[in-house]
């Protein structure tokens, strides 16, 4: 690999990860645990998180939250964004990741330290019709809210740019229920058709709003403090997630679809990306090294039950020997 590819690579990696090498601790705690996790391999999540379309959905989805005002003045009152985008963004991917491929003890673990931290996200905001309303991260139309354009924004992305989704679409969204309910999340859709009912009532019930706040979230969203030679990839793949939207979407955030072929494009650059990081990710490999360790523990488990069973079998079956008479 050339010099420049690794310099990019690496930068690539702290970006998504915090860490050079893309392994931070939080990824090699992966490889302890005693269960498969939530989903395990095979699994709609997997599949899903586990490609390169997460990243163009990780964009859609940044731009979608800013439309609700209540979610919008938390990031904008709390969230470190402009002052450490990267660490905001490498703390949102460590949640999603852990839940993805950790062990069912970590990932919950993990979404109680998100969950504690929405507990101090507080404040007022002026919802749609400019009334003055307080808001709580906790609150559960802001956790639905996000948990909605989240699995949107990753299931279309995949649908666009992914494979083929164990169980289909519907799969994946009665699957992420689960990471919904382990932060709060009340009703969080289990089908696609849900999923886009839910998403829909958001915009006819008037809840989302366009102002100022948001125009300078997506300036922010569109010209990220990225390294340089990142930045030409980095707006070919936000041309791509503003395509994805849809129509009445773009309006309210102001944008306009490229009329250049940018969803072909973000696929080409999705591609290079996998060639520098390779097939899997570090958090899918650490995954693999606990499954690996929990199979042959089942397998050892098993044989020597077997064993068991057939001495206990033996046993039963063999006659006992005969004790002699006296005269």
């Amino acid at each position: 690999m050339s010099k420049f590819a690794d310099s990019w690579r690496s930068h690539l990696l702290t970006t998504l990860s915090g860490s050079g090498d893309g392994h931070p601790r939080w990824v090699t705690q992966m490889e302890q645990g005693d269960d498969r996790g939530f989903f395990g391999p095979g699994s709609a999540s997997w599949a899903v998180h586990g490609g390169m379309a997460t990243m163009v959905a990780g964009i859609r989805a940044l731009l979608m939250q800013t439309l609700h005002p209540g979610a919008m003045a938390g990031v904008h009152d709390w969230s470190r964004y402009h002052e450490d985008p990267l660490g905001r963004l490498s703390g949102t991917i460590q949640w999603l990741v852990t839940v993805t491929f950790a062990d069912t003890e970590l990932a919950t673990r993990e979404s109680g330290r998100v969950a504690h931290f929405h507990h101090r996200v507080t404040g007022t905001y002026r919802d749609a019709q400019e009334r003055e309303r307080p808001y709580a991260a906790g609150d559960p139309e802001l956790l639905s809210w996000v948990h909605v354009v989240f699995t949107d924004a990753f299931l279309e992305s995949h649908k666009i740019w992914g494979g083929a989704i164990p169980g289909g679409a519907d799969g994946y969204v009665r699957e992420w229920a689960k990471a919904g309910e382990l932060i709060g999340v009340k009703n969080p859709p289990r089908s696609a058709a849900q999923l886009s009912a839910q998403l829909d009532e958001f915009r006819t019930a008037g809840v989302l709003k366009s102002d100022a706040r948001v125009a300078e979230a997506v300036r922010f969203i569109r010209n990220p403090p990225l390294r340089r030679s990142m930045l030409p990839f980095y707006r070919i793949m936000f041309a791509g997630a503003v395509a994805s939207l849809a129509p009445e979407y773009r309006r309210m955030l102001g944008l306009r679809r490229s009329p250049l072929p940018v969803i072909w494009a973000t696929g080409a650059v999705l591609d290079f990306v996998r060639l520098l990081l390779g097939k899997s990710s570090s958090s899918e490999d650490a995954a693999w090294v606990r499954i690996h360790r929990v199979e042959a523990a089942e397998r050892s488990a098993a044989a020597e039950k077997k064993a068991g069973e057939k001495a206990a079998e033996k046993a039963a079956t063999t006659p006992t020997e005969a004790r002699p008479h006296g005269d």
